[in-house]
């Protein structure tokens, strides 16, 4: 038995609690290592009534197996330890380490104890999360509703664009279109930054309190979510509150004042005077900065996006209070966190308490790109964008670089990093603003697009459709994924339109695929995925090995979706189908 590979965590993603009652217990041995795991658990305070469990292998990625038990109590004060067998020997695994027996009479020295669930360290998403398809909007590239308020400068509708161009698109623009976002048939809206900035972007905002001239007004912000929420569509913005744009008046305040400035505490300054170089320069993409001159911090290597210092007690209570005005006068449903994983912990503990007193069922939704477990405990962010899983898709779906079991045991792992409900409220993505088009990573094959689709809208938490991709535009990386919204239907795909309304419509009424447990293998590198739920079981079949496969599912099942690609169980080259069991 590989003793070594062997983990458990008391108060982490492999125990948590899951209700005030349920406690979720997780194991990992090394992968193909053990025969049965079994978990022994009891009130602390009667430890003599102790219980055995068996658990269940849940999860394999490349190097390990998960086991897991949901384990129910009135009194939630537990001692537990676990019995793991490999089928030659037994081990008992307890906070003592590896032993051949457990000892019953000092048990409260050795036993894993997860103390009391306290029903407010429990993690609750919103409930609407389960429901939800979400479509991200690039607000200028979406559609132009009002001319009044267009840029100065405006590049032509279709143009190829550049980091400095303008098209027009506005909140006028969203709120007439919601007719046909209702016609695609999705129910939450991710805008990118709508607050005054200089940008088309819009992600270096100046004023936080104002809505960009050039989209529209707080009052028709107010208007395009009240009408959003008529037609059954959520809204969630974007908050930019690691940096803020040169133009930014503290900032500002700072260049002309230097240590004198009450606001240069606001930044990450390194000596003064700040800003050797021209407000131009600062905002000039096209040439190399000397990174000698910068001496302050920033986002990313741009000096027009100055880093803010959240820790500071005055500008933390500015952005709170703005926070809160946005959530409270708007009647938004979220927030959508941008760079989050560079702002303190406590700003976000605070940010979370601030949303949530005002609408508990706010989504709280962070950028992360890699394993976001630090902020998704409960107290900091519902989820993150699942970029993890983006980077699966891409590797399985478009570049081949994995098999069908590889991309199971990717996403088991990924899986694995957070506890179930916070599986359930991530924000699943092929692509988006910041990354090529998934169709361009596929080549421009739209086949490779639908199965990864088909795998999305599968896949255990909320998929969320970047603006155009129902209609298969393309695009390469920043800027040219984005592109403005071709609004002539002659030229879209409408057999791929037609699509997306299927498999969304699929995913709205099917409780499995919204609340189901979630099964992935391979066999013959055919890619199955389960969803489980109150005796209905739904299992997307994916065949993207180019070559015709038998497909080894139950003779008696209907085929909701792709039946074109259903030749007597076989699947067709580069097919798939999501097959309800019976």
């Amino acid at each position: 038995m590989n003793l070594q590979s062997i983990y458990h965590v008391p108060k982490s993603n492999y125990a948590y609690a899951y209700t005030e009652h349920d406690l979720d217990i997780r194991l990992r041995t090394a992968k193909n290592d053990c025969t049965s795991v079994n978990l022994v658990i009891a009130q602390k305070y009667h430890w003599q009534n102790k219980k055995t469990f068996p658990m269940e292998k849940v999860a394999s990625d490349r190097l390990f197996d998960y086991y897991q038990y949901r384990y129910h109590a009135d009194d939630t004060r537990l001692g537990y330890y676990f019995e793991i067998s490999d089928g030659k020997s037994t081990v008992v695994y307890s906070e003592s380490g590896f032993t051949k027996e457990f000892d019953d009479k000092n048990a409260y020295f050795h036993y894993f104890q997860y103390p009391y669930i306290n029903k407010t360290d429990l993690h609750r998403i919103p409930d609407w999360v389960h429901s939800t398809v979400f479509y991200q909007i690039f607000v200028d590239r979406f559609y132009n509703g009002d001319h009044s308020n267009d840029p100065k400068i405006l590049e032509p509708w279709g143009k190829p664009p550049t980091p400095q161009s303008f098209y027009g698109g506005d909140l006028q623009g969203i709120l007439e279109k919601l007719p046909y976002l209702q016609e695609l048939g999705i129910n939450g809206i991710y805008l990118t930054p709508i607050f005054q900035s200089p940008s088309n972007h819009k992600y270096d905002t100046t004023d936080y309190r104002k809505v960009d001239e050039s989209f529209g007004t707080k009052e028709l912000l107010c208007t395009l979510v009240k009408k959003a929420h008529q037609m059954g569509i959520r809204v969630v913005l974007d908050g930019v509150f690691n940096h803020c744009c040169w133009s930014f008046a503290p900032f500002q305040d700072v260049l002309k004042n230097g240590e004198k400035s009450p606001y240069k505490d606001w930044f990450h300054i390194d000596s003064f005077p700040v800003g050797r170089f021209t407000e131009e320069e600062a905002h000039d993409y096209t040439k190399p900065l000397d990174s000698s001159r910068l001496n302050y911090r920033v986002f990313g290597i741009s000096p027009s996006m100055p880093k803010l210092n959240t820790e500071n007690p005055e500008l933390k209570k500015y952005l709170l209070d703005t926070v809160a005005m946005w959530t409270k006068d708007t009647g938004i449903d979220g927030w959508r966190l941008d760079v989050s994983d560079e702002v303190n912990h406590g700003f976000w503990r605070d940010f979370r308490k601030t949303v949530k007193e005002i609408n508990p069922e706010a989504l709280i939704l962070g950028e992360n790109w890699h394993n976001a477990y630090p902020w998704l405990q409960g107290d900091q962010f519902d989820s993150v964008m699942n970029y993890p899983v983006t980077k699966c898709c891409i590797q399985f779906f478009a570049e081949h670089k994995v098999n069908a079991e590889q991309f199971a045991g990717d996403l088991y792992e990924c899986l694995m990093h957070n506890t179930e409900q916070v599986n359930y409220a991530m924000l699943n993505l092929l692509d988006s603003h910041d990354t090529m088009r998934f169709l361009t990573w596929c080549g421009g094959n739209k086949r490779l697009l639908r199965m990864a689709v088909m795998f999305l809208f599968s896949y255990v938490g909320m998929p969320c459709i970047y603006y155009g991709s129902e209609i298969g535009m393309e695009g390469g990386g920043d800027p040219d994924c984005r592109r403005t919204f071709d609004w002539n239907r002659e030229n879209w795909d409408l057999d791929l339109f037609h699509f997306y309304q299927k498999v969304i419509s699929l995913r709205r009424n099917e409780k499995a695929l919204q609340y189901g447990t979630i099964r992935m293998y391979a066999k013959d590198d055919v890619f199955y995925l389960v969803r489980s739920y109150k005796g209905s079981r739904l299992v997307t079949v994916i065949n993207n090995t180019g070559q015709r496969k038998a497909v080894s599912l139950h003779n008696d099942f209907e085929v909701l979706l792709g039946k074109e690609d259903m030749v007597k169980d076989t699947l067709m080259p580069y097919s798939g189908c999501i097959c309800r069991l019976f």
